[in-house]
């Protein structure tokens, strides 16, 4: 059943998303044309979704997926609460919800336009930490990670940085090990107002497809 708009309703188009839970660890994700204000009745995962949605014009930026992608995000927990992802090498603290960037939230705009939000590790084997990762749903540098000296276990403070909105893979490396999670990155107008001009005096850059 597609979505229809209401009479009278404005006819400038644009995407939203609605997600719920699958079993496991990935959110399922529909994006929808909108109009106006909308009534929804989908088919996701096998359950029925309804609900409405009202168009507003600080939609949030991200590119067009190809065809009917599905960002796989990663969910902590199974959806049952709390931010720490992880496996016997490495912990991440994800934020409960997309990585949202907009005026008065959390997160920088890099001088290239990229956008950085800080992200917590934890090392729970002895190494130095490095950061790669790529974006699923099309074309983009790839992902790098700003962060100083933190010896070779336990915490290490990032910020991770996306060269464009979409679906992110992320991964985490120390040593032989890794722990790898997928986020939804969105820009909703000029993003948040905090500014970089590349990493601070102090930390390097990581941009890694496997350890060193």
């Amino acid at each position: 059943m597609r979505p229809r708009r209401q009479a009278g309703a404005s006819t400038r188009p644009f995407n939203f998303t609605v997600r719920r839970l699958t079993v496991g660890s990935t959110i399922a994700a529909k994006t929808f044309a909108c109009s106006g204000t909308v009534v929804l009745a989908q088919f996701l995962g096998g359950a029925v979704v309804l609900g409405t949605a009202v168009c507003s014009t600080a939609v949030a930026q991200t590119e067009p997926h190809a065809g009917s992608f599905v960002c796989p995000v990663t969910v902590v927990n199974g959806g049952k609460g709390g931010t720490t992802y992880g496996n016997d090498v490495l912990e991440v603290g994800l934020w409960p919800q997309d990585f949202v960037f907009k005026s008065g939230g959390p997160g920088f705009v890099d001088s290239d336009g990229a956008l950085g939000m800080k992200v917590m590790w934890n090392r729970k084997k002895r190494g130095h930490l490095e950061v790669g990762g790529r974006r699923l749903d099309g074309e983009a540098k790839p992902v790098r990670a700003y962060f100083g000296d933190a010896g070779e276990i336990g915490g290490q403070p990032t910020y991770l940085v996306f060269p464009t909105p979409g679906c992110w893979q992320v991964t985490g490396y120390v040593g032989d090990g890794s722990l790898t999670f997928v986020v939804s990155v969105e820009k909703i107008g000029e993003g948040p107002s905090w500014r970089f001009n590349g990493p601070p005096a102090g930390m390097r850059v990581s941009m890694v497809d496997r350890p060193k």
